[in-house]
């Protein structure tokens, strides 16, 4: 029933903790996920950085945060400017290239307050890599929800259980939001194998918070279960939980170097030249730095991969 276990490995940002999920050295990506992050849970004390991430690049992906608490402003070369808070959406396709940023605004950074939320990052399939970049946000009315019996689900992107959340994708996918009380019973969307289901070829479910039951075998937060492709379990809440339901259908082999994703070597490395080179504009509303290119040494052994730049 469970193909693998993921647990997140947690990293320090400079006081603010992430637990990176995707990718994983033997489980790169789950359906077009190629990356997901557990940003928090932190409490900010009043006057603190909080987040504070400055404009960088992305080509190759969507992103899209979602919050469980908090709020964090973004801004983009699009001319996009919105603030996101728990519930809502925030998706980004970077396409040919985008530059973001990522930050607390200076009102929430004098107060404080609760962080916590995801990121994923969704590979485009092959005719989508290059499409023009572009920004949408979508509040909770966008997202087909379901409450009944101490379960909250809400269809974050993608399609699920007859629904069809207004997130517009490139590619098959799903990602759904799971608020579980103690003992109450669900199931995933069913898998490709699963007769008539019109299923997902891959699923996997991260515990962001609490403790669940797949059959026989308990996971706990910070855990991704990644589900067989015929696997039709049930899922119980062993107490309660906030769990990710994501899967899609794959895209086909992409590389990942920084923020920069691709199914071409050599747009990789276009990517990182029109950088360094100042070929990609910054945001208008937040112009004044930027974080520069990783330096990586040019030498005849493998250099490591930098670290992509989100919080989360």
């Amino acid at each position: 029933m469970i193909e693998m276990v993921i647990d997140a490995r947690r990293k320090d940002l400079g006081g603010f903790e992430v637990g990176r999920v995707l990718p994983f050295h033997s489980r790169r990506m789950v359906g077009p996920f190629i990356f997901l992050d557990q940003m928090g849970p932190a409490e900010f004390a009043a006057g603190s950085e909080a987040i504070n991430v400055r404009p960088h690049p992305h080509i190759g992906l969507s992103t899209l945060t979602y919050l469980f608490e908090g709020e964090i402003m973004h801004r983009d070369n699009t001319g996009a400017t919105q603030a996101i808070r728990p519930g809502e959406v925030n998706w980004m396709t970077a396409g040919k290239g985008i530059v973001h940023s990522e930050r607390t605004d200076p009102l929430k950074k004098a107060q404080g307050g609760p962080m916590h939320g995801m990121q994923a990052w969704i590979a485009l399939p092959d005719e989508a890599e290059e499409v023009d970049p572009s920004f949408h946000h979508h509040g909770e009315a966008d997202q087909p929800a379901y409450d009944n019996n101490g379960l909250f689900a809400r269809l974050v992107a993608g399609e699920a259980y007859g629904a069809r959340a207004a997130v517009k994708t490139s590619s098959p996918l799903f990602y759904i939001h799971w608020e579980l009380a103690e003992g109450v019973r669900t199931a995933p969307p069913p898998g490709k194998s699963f007769v008539g289901s019109g299923g997902y070829s891959e699923r996997a479910l991260y515990i962001a918070k609490g403790e669940i039951e797949v059959g026989d075998r308990t996971f706990h937060e910070g855990q991704m279960v990644v589900l067989e492709p015929n696997a039709e379990p049930t899922i119980k809440a062993i107490r309660p939980s906030s769990v990710m339901v994501l899967g899609g259908e794959p895209v086909g082999e992409r590389l990942i170097w920084w923020n920069f994703v691709s199914s071409s070597q050599a747009r990789l490395d276009q990517a990182k030249a029109d950088w360094k080179a100042g070929r990609m504009s910054l945001p208008d509303d937040d112009s004044l730095e930027f974080i520069p290119l990783p330096d990586v040494p040019s030498t005849q052994e493998p250099a490591p991969k930098p670290e992509p730049t989100h919080p989360v």
